[in-house]
Parts: structure tokens; C-alpha cells; sequence
């Protein structure tokens, strides 16, 4: 490229790069006088410029130009910083498998950019940048910040940003970033921050985020002010501090909205704080170091699962929501650590199968309990009534945990065919299935009473006169109730007529009260 060819813009630029100075073209008085071709642009960044003097630093600054051509620097080794900021590209700028220093095109409109493979061994900022077309880093290394900040991408049907297996050294700063279009960064790793605070990402029936497998060294951060139309993926995902999503709005109606199955968190998972949600949110097999938090969330995902956290793990879980969840909350196999939740934001539908938790932060009344037990759709289950029984009992709290365990017996009674129904009935009516022992006294006084009433107003005869000893209606009714005891009055005496249906009856309960007793009693010590 002869000097003679340039025009006075890029003669400017020419003369500047040497040392590096900034060159603002805004002020020419037409859009011809601001125009730089690419060409020239490659020629200096590829050495056709003057040989720097000792002393000088280099770099490639340009402002305000409208950029003709087709910028090409595929595998190219640039060793100065370019910075190109407020500029506007006719065509994409291919940098694929191309070295460069810092990169950077503040302010900058483009029909996209083509940066796969390349590295870049500062920043790369494109913050407060119009892209029209995709910005594609696939496997590409930026050793400082990935820069999005407020800027505007837009590819609708397509990936609006492709960073698959990209690797960041620094920070991923899209702060009020505007996406029309998938963005994936599935793969990536970010040494630094991912920060979304503020940003709009929008790709309806598709992929708003798919952050599949991706590694953050410090926290992966989505509030305050996210949205996001369509499905948010984190699977997979090994997040170094703490995830957040407080604020913010998720809309993938009818489907999931937030999809983070296997992800490992080291602190707190925040879901909560204001976050509203328009599909569900599956969280299966995921691990979080500290809280899982729901507090104040509104969650909708009417006729399925609204919330799924199958295999779960945390060491808190809160999930005091700011209104009942509408949907489905499969905690299936989970293991949620100290748990919050309070009666007026419990799911119409709650599935407890095999859930744990350690400790229940708000235990309330057994009665109030069992209802939350009984919300799911799963049918009888012994384990959830036998874990939240054994809560009661490391509080101290006996009584809750007998009365969770009647109503255990209870529920499963309504599993069985007739006849063991009619069983089960007999030993709630008497001794509560050994939860209640209390009734079997309380029935034997009655009885006994009754005995000794009747007996003592119409005594039965003696079978051998002379030879019985005098008569007691009330050892002679115990005689009557209690097989395993004998006062010698049953053997003596020979009730007639009605005394004697009295005496069958007094002794079948008996019987039947000692069986009820001995069954409950070897129930409920084997629960201990």
C-alpha cells in the first residue's frame, strides 16, 4: 500500500500508529472524510507502517470512522492493542485463529463478529457495542475481560453468541446486555466473574442461555433486573461461589424455564428475593455448599412440576415463597439440610418420597404436619411420616411423634382390603396402634365397670354350693377381661341367660384388648 493512496483520515491514522496516538475522526464535515478502508487497517497491524522509534508504543486508536471493507486478520499475529471505539463496520471483522493483544470496539456498530478460535491476549470489549449478526468466539482464550456491558446483539433464529468451550481469564461482564438470539457458552470456563446483572435475553421456544458445563471461579450472578424468554440451561455447571437470580424474571410459559440438573454451587444458590417465574425450575442431582433459597419467589407452572428438586443436596433450604407454588414440588430422594417453610405458601402438590432434612426450622403441630404430608400425589409412603416422627423426637417432642405415627397407621389402613381394615379399626378404636395405650385402660375401666354393675345386681349362680368362695362382681368381671390373670371366681360361678352372653362378650374383649395391646406395644417399640 503506497502513502499516496491514503486519504486524510487514514493518513492521520498512519502517521499515529508509531506512537500509539488516538485518532478521532467525528469531527470531519462528511461521512467520505470519515471512512477508513479495512485494508489500511490490516496493512499497519500486519507491519507495513514506519518502524517504531526506541521508546515509541505502538498501538492501532481510531474513533468515530466508518470501516469499509472486509476487515480479514484470520491467523494473523497482531502484537499491538487495537482499539476501535465508536466505529462503524460494513462487514463482519474475521479475526478467526488470530493472536492479538487487547482487542476493543466500545461503542461500536457491526453486522458481527467472527473471533473463533482466536487469542487475545488482553481484554476484549465490545461493551455499548450494535451487533446485527452473531458474535462467535468458539474456543477462543481472552486472557483478561470479556467486556459485553449494555451492549445490543441480535440474531434472531440463530445464535445470537456462540461461545462454546470458550476460555476467559478474567471477568464476563454483560451488565444490561441485550441479546435477540441464542447465547451459548455451554463448555466455557471463566476464571473471574459472570455477571448478567440487568441484561435481556430473549430467544422464545428456544434457548435463551445455554450455559451447559460451564466452570466459574467466583459467582455466576443473574439480579437484579435479569429476564430472560426462554429456557435458562445450567447443567452441569461448577460454580466456584455463589449463584444468584434475586429479581429477576424468567418466562418460558409451559415448559421449563430454568433448567440446572448436576450443578455444583460452593455457597448459596439464591432463587429468591423477588424472582418471579413463568415455567418451571429443575434442579435434580444439584449440590449447593450452603442455602437453596426460595424466599419470596412466585413460581407458576400450572399442571406440571413447578419445582423438581429430585436428589437435591443443600444445608438449608428455604422455601417460604411469597405465594403457594402453582404446580407441582417433586422433592423426591432430596436431602435439604435445616428446612423453612411456612403453612400459607405450601404446594396444593408436594411429593416427600424418601426426603430428608436435618432439622425442620419451623417443626409446628403434628396435626398441621401430617396435612403437609399428606399433599402429595404419590399415595401411602411410610418413610416421610417415619422421618418427620423422628424430627419430634430429637426436639423432644414425644407426643408430635406418636401422633405422626398413628396417622402413618391411618393412612395405610386405607390401602388395605376389608377384613384388615376392620382390624385396623379395632386397634385405632382401642389402643391407637400402641401409640395411644392409654384408651386400653380407659376401655378395661369401662368394661369393668359395666361387669360389676351387672354382676353385682344379678350374681350368677355357683356351680358347686358350699364349695365357691363368696362372690365379687368386680374380681369375677376381672376374671372375665383378664385372661392372663385368675382370681378363682370364673371357675366358681355360672352366669344363666343374659349374664352369660354378658360374660362371652366381657371375655372376647379381653381378648381381643390384650392382642390389640401386645401388637401395638411391640409396634411401638420396634419404631423406637
Amino acid at each position: 500500500m503506497h502513502l499516496n493512496e491514503l486519504d486524510a483520515a487514514e493518513r492521520l491514522l498512519w502517521d499515529s500508529f508509531a506512537q500509539g496516538t488516538a485518532v478521532d475522526v467525528r469531527d470531519s464535515t462528511s461521512s467520505a472524510e470519515s471512512a477508513v478502508r479495512a485494508d489500511v487497517i490490516e496493512a499497519l497491524l500486519l507491519g507495513a507502517g514506519a518502524n517504531p522509534a526506541p521508546g515509541d508504543r505502538p498501538a492501532l486508536r481510531l474513533a468515530g470512522a466508518r470501516i469499509t471493507g472486509s476487515m480479514d486478520l484470520r491467523f494473523a499475529e497482531v502484537a499491538v492493542p487495537v482499539i476501535l471505539a465508536d466505529c462503524r463496520f460494513d462487514e463482519v471483522p474475521q479475526l478467526q485463529g488470530a493472536r492479538t493483544r487487547e482487542l476493543a470496539f466500545p461503542g461500536s456498530s457491526l453486522p458481527g463478529l467472527a473471533a473463533d478460535t482466536a487469542q487475545i491476549d488482553g481484554r476484549l470489549v465490545l461493551s455499548r457495542c450494535h451487533l446485527t449478526g452473531p458474535l462467535v468466539l468458539t474456543r477462543a482464550q481472552v486472557r483478561g475481560d470479556l467486556d459485553l456491558r449494555d451492549s445490543v446483539i441480535t440474531a434472531p433464529g440463530s445464535e445470537a453468541i456462540s461461545a462454546v468451550h470458550a476460555a476467559i481469564g478474567g471477568d464476563v461482564l454483560c451488565t444490561n446486555l441485550a441479546v435477540r438470539g441464542g447465547f451459548r457458552v455451554s463448555g466455557a470456563s471463566v476464571s473471574g466473574e459472570f455477571d448478567l446483572e440487568g441484561a435481556s435475553l430473549s430467544n422464545a421456544g428456544g434457548h435463551a442461555l445455554d450455559a451447559y458445563h460451564v466452570q466459574i471461579t467466583e459467582d455466576f450472578t443473574f439480579h437484579p433486573g435479569f429476564r430472560a424468554e426462554g429456557r435458562i440451561i445450567l447443567s452441569g455447571a461448577m460454580v466456584s461461589a455463589a449463584i444468584g437470580f434475586c429479581g429477576a424474571q424468567l418466562n418460558n410459559p409451559g415448559d421449563i424455564a430454568l433448567e440446572a440438573i448436576d450443578v455444583s454451587v460452593a455457597r448459596n444458590f439464591d432463587l429468591g428475593q423477588g424472582l418471579a417465574v413463568d415455567g418451571g425450575i429443575k434442579l435434580d442431582g444439584s449440590h449447593i455448599g450452603t442455602q437453596l433459597s426460595f424466599r419470596d419467589t412466585t413460581l407458576t407452572h400450572p399442571d406440571g412440576t413447578a419445582l423438581s428438586l429430585r436428589l437435591t443436596q443443600a444445608r438449608e433450604t428455604d422455601l417460604r415463597t411469597q405465594r403457594p407454588i402453582d404446580g407441582t414440588v417433586d422433592a423426591r430422594n432430596a436431602q435439604l439440610g435445616t428446612l423453612y417453610d411456612t403453612p400459607e405458601t405450601w404446594p396444593a402438590d408436594l411429593r416427600l418420597a424418601e426426603t430428608t432434612y436435618d432439622a425442620l426450622a419451623n417443626p409446628l403441630a403434628a396435626a398441621e404436619r401430617i396435612d403437609w404430608l399428606r399433599r402429595g400425589s404419590d399415595g401411602y409412603l411410610p418413610q416421610p411420616y417415619e422421618h418427620l416422627a423422628a424430627a419430634y423426637r430429637r426436639l423432644g417432642h414425644e407426643d408430635e411423634a406418636r401422633t405422626v405415627l398413628l396417622a402413618k397407621q391411618r393412612h395405610r389402613r386405607a390401602t388395605l382390603p376389608p377384613y384388615s381394615r376392620a382390624w385396623g379399626y379395632i386397634q385405632d378404636a382401642t389402643v391407637g396402634y400402641g401409640y395411644r395405650p392409654l384408651r386400653a385402660g380407659l376401655w378395661l375401666m369401662a368394661l369393668l365397670a359395666c361387669g360389676a354393675i351387672f354382676f353385682g345386681i344379678h350374681p350368677p349362680a355357683p356351680l358347686e354350693a358350699g364349695k365357691a368362695p363368696p362372690f365379687n362382681a368386680v374380681f369375677y368381671t376381672l376374671d372375665l377381661l383378664v385372661p392372663i390373670i385368675a382370681f378363682g371366681q370364673e371357675a366358681a360361678f355360672a352366669p344363666r341367660g343374659i349374664g352369660q352372653w354378658l360374660a362371652y362378650g366381657l371375655t372376647a374383649a379381653g381378648w381381643m384388648l390384650a392382642t390389640t395391646v401386645t401388637a401395638g406395644i411391640s409396634r411401638a417399640i420396634s419404631r423406637q
